[in-house]
């Protein structure tokens, strides 16, 4: 019998439901939606995320690494996958047996391509990605050209997209809207040079989140949006909800008298008599100690400030003197209506994606509606 946690997960598949609905009315019918589930689904689970996405209507998945490509073929997935990073040359053999689709940006791995699917005796797709100005990976625009020849003129493989990655798509600034401008004018004189080659350039691809919600005329033939599908729009004007809420348990109440410290450091002295709730959550399960004495966690609708440094694994709450508040209750950390992970994010400087990414996989997830 496995043993239970306080901490958990709580993971709506009806929310990312709504935001793929929320998207697709955006889109209209044209461009294909590709999920990106690299990083477990950004913290949320990949493989009951991805199951629920494709259910929902989503027709690609995104991924970093072989291995993640790897467990959603061993879960049965048959969608078409692509690896958004750098492959290594010796995970080749495998991308071409698990059919994914890597992103190359230069000759010498091409060449490492060509050379595996001759060995394999198969065909490998590949995306050909653009650097318009992320400046990561990518080749510049006018090499876009005579690397697709290259593709084109190798008979084990095929181009079927050409890629590229905005940086400041989610910004409204007029500066970032203009260099997104830029860099989709980029991207589609890259493009046009391939045709004009003779090359079908396949699948165009680059609008993020940001870019589904300030750029239409990014959407090419297919978009990548990860923020807004977890929950977390770029605009108040195209709304989405957070699939991720977490919550733990009151496992201690006890007194603490005026004078005393709470927590390593004495950092929280009390001011009155007082009681401390206990929680089970901490640093190691992804609850950042840079929130100590920063956060307040909700208990039958009533909010409590964290006191103290948060430990490896517990934080304590100040209950007051005469707590309504029973051991064994249930504490919403965020989500389920008070707040989200995009709250967390703006009290330590950072984005949703680090809070939703580092919640360990010691907390369990669970799902619904399943």
């Amino acid at each position: 019998m496995p043993f239970l946690s306080a901490a958990r997960l709580r993971i709506n598949l009806g929310a990312l439901k709504s935001n793929i609905d929320t998207a697709r009315s955006r889109l209209g019918p044209g461009p294909l939606i590709c999920l990106p589930v690299k990083a477990d689904a950004y913290g949320h689970g990949m493989i009951p995320v991805a199951r629920a996405a494709l259910e929902a209507g989503v027709q690609w998945l995104a991924v970093s690494e072989p291995s993640e490509g790897a467990a959603l073929r061993e879960a049965g997935i048959k969608a078409p996958i692509l690896l958004l990073y750098q492959s290594l040359p010796l995970d080749l053999d495998e991308i071409i047996a698990l059919d994914l689709v890597p992103l190359v940006h230069d000759r010498e791995f091409i060449e490492e391509c060509r050379g595996a699917a001759e060995r394999a005796g198969k065909q490998l797709t590949v995306h050909l990605k653009v650097d318009t100005g992320m400046g990561r990976f990518g080749c510049r625009p006018e090499e876009a050209a005579p690397l697709a020849g290259l593709i084109a003129s190798s008979p084990r493989l095929r181009l079927g997209g050409l890629a590229t990655h905005f940086s400041a798509a989610d910004s409204p600034e007029a500066d970032d809207l203009a260099y997104t401008q830029e860099q989709i004018r980029r991207f589609k004189e890259a493009a046009s040079a391939v045709k004009a080659a003779g090359i079908n350039p396949g699948l165009l691809h680059g609008a993020n989140s940001g870019a589904l919600c300030f750029h239409q005329d990014s959407y090419f033939d297919m978009v990548r949006p990860g923020l807004f599908l977890y929950g977390y729009s770029p605009s108040p004007s195209l709304a989405a909800e957070p699939l991720m809420a977490l919550t733990s348990k009151v496992v201690s109440i006890k007194k603490v008298l005026q004078g005393e410290a709470v927590s390593y450091g004495r950092t929280w002295i009390a001011s009155q008599d007082t009681c401390i709730g206990i929680i089970p959550l901490g640093y190691a399960d992804g609850f950042s100690r840079s929130l100590s004495g920063r956060h307040r966690v909700s208990i039958r609708g009533r909010t409590y400030p964290l006191v103290g440094r948060i430990c490896m694994a517990h934080c304590m709450i100040d209950l007051g003197p005469s707590p309504e508040v029973q051991r064994w209750d249930e504490v919403t950390i965020f989500g389920n209506g008070h707040g989200s992970a995009a709250d967390l994010a703006d009290l330590l400087g950072t984005i949703p994606y680090e809070i939703t990414c580092t919640i360990h996989p010691r907390v369990p997830r669970e799902y619904y509606p399943c």
